[in-house]
């Protein structure tokens, strides 16, 4: 599987660009996410086998700003971080796609992130891939 990155709610161009930029230096293929694709688990998003679209509509949304990685090896994901800490591109919001929240809806990680980085700042947020 390939290495891929769900971008959410990043409005600025000259920060996407600093973005897609990071990812494609290391060979991590990128792609933003629209609103009307919220409701979909994230897994159906990255394409992942057994994932299917989902029927209804999620209740909800958000603005904030939100990356999810999938398939990174451990030194893709720390030379991403690195690279985006560098370029001064901070996404409080992060996460890696795991066995259980693969089949959560965007909106649905996004709200347990949130929670989670509300419950501490010092905290990283950040789910070990299990694979």
């Amino acid at each position: 599987m390939m290495a891929g990155a769900l971008l959410y709610n990043v409005k600025d161009a000259a920060r996407l660009q600093k973005i897609r930029f990071a990812l494609f230096k290391l060979g991590i293929s990128g792609r933003t996410v629209a609103p009307e694709e919220l409701s979909h688990p994230v897994g159906y998003l990255f394409g992942l086998e057994g994932f299917s679209p989902a029927e209804e509509p999620a209740a909800g949304s958000f603005s904030d700003e939100m990356l999810v990685l999938c398939g990174l090896t451990g030194a893709q994901l720390d030379a991403l971080l690195s690279a985006l800490r560098r370029s001064r591109v901070l996404i409080p919001l992060k996460a890696v796609v795991t066995e259980d929240n693969a089949a959560w809806s965007s909106i649905k990680l996004h709200d347990e992130l949130f929670r989670a980085h509300e419950t501490s700042q010092d905290l990283v947020c950040r789910l070990l891939l299990e694979k």
